[in-house]
């Protein structure tokens, strides 16, 4: 194969590149950042500097990139992760307009399919809570503008649900991990929140399954086997970090001082990455978040 992808210098774009690399596969990974484009060429990738939103330039560099598949993994997050709605903002533009302009450049391409990455806990919710309606709205629009394209035959659409990304050399979950170290990351008591996570390695062998394997229309849930609280996220987050154990504050705590945030991880949802053990053969590596963050610490020792 060989895969351009759109958001090559991302959380999952990096070790999906590695692993594409790896498996004697060709990538084109586009960013928008010099520097990064340098990090890309160093794992062996070809680098295409160019603003998804600028559907002409885009589609110049698919086209000229010559793929057999896309893949999407468009976004503009904070390195800190979304505090507000407002941090979202440029991502649901990405996941409307961008993908809009990258469908029709894999046409153009005469790329043969186009998988998206989309986001288990906005996809899955049916009533959003107060604040993050756009964002919701954003991802169901990124999903369906992907399977109308392969409803209507323009190209193959498969989408991939990913649950909370988490991994040792992901921003998010060092930035975790420091905070636990200064006990500024606490559980929550009376924690009933049940939240979907994904090694990023893992996400990236379910995007190269879906890339060759996955049934062309289909939708699938990418999560670890077991879906954990938020506390029981902080709490091995502490141990992978060696951190003290972690303070218990009430829930009404976070609503008070991060309400965005404290709906985002107050969500209960049950998943299952069944289907995609069965239609691509995929299984994640790693249970849960526990087993996959024990690698950091193994590391350290």
């Amino acid at each position: 194969m060989h895969v351009f992808i759109a958001g090559g210098s991302g959380a999952i774009g990096v070790p999906l590149t590695r692993a594409l690399i790896s498996g004697g596969h060709q990538v084109t990974a586009s960013t928008r950042s010099t520097a990064n484009a340098e990090m890309l060429k160093s794992l062996g990738a070809i680098p295409a500097i160019v603003d998804a939103l600028d559907a002409d330039a885009l589609t110049r560099a698919v086209v000229a990139a010559h793929p057999t598949h896309v893949v999407h993994q468009l976004t503009a997050l904070p390195k800190g992760g979304p505090k507000n709605a407002r941090d979202l903002e440029a991502t649901n533009r990405l996941r409307i307009d961008g993908t809009r302009n990258l469908i029709a450049a894999a046409v153009a391409a005469g790329a043969k399919r186009i998988v998206g990455g989309s986001f288990a806990p906005m996809s899955g919710v049916n009533d959003p809570p107060a604040g993050v309606e756009a964002a919701v709205a954003a991802v169901r629009s990124m999903e369906s503008q992907i399977l109308e394209a392969n409803s209507t035959g323009a190209i193959e659409g498969v989408v991939l649900r990913y649950g909370l990304f988490y991994g040792p050399d992901t921003t998010s979950t060092l930035e975790m991990m420091a905070m636990a170290k200064r006990r500024m990351l606490p559980a929550i008591r009376g924690d009933r929140s049940l939240l979907p996570c994904i090694h990023v390695e893992d996400a990236a062998s379910a995007t190269v399954a879906a890339l060759d394997r996955a049934p062309a229309g289909s939708t699938y849930d990418i999560v670890d086997d077991d879906p954990v609280s938020f506390s029981e996220i902080v709490r091995a987050v502490a141990d992978a970090a060696d951190a003290p154990k972690p303070i218990a504050v009430p829930s009404w705590l976070p609503r008070l001082v991060a309400p965005y945030m404290a709906k985002i991880i107050s969500m209960r949802l049950v998943l299952s990455n069944q289907k995609a053990f069965t239609e691509m053969g995929w299984r994640p590596s790693y249970r849960n978040m526990h087993d996959g963050l024990a690698r950091i610490r193994a590391h350290a020792a």
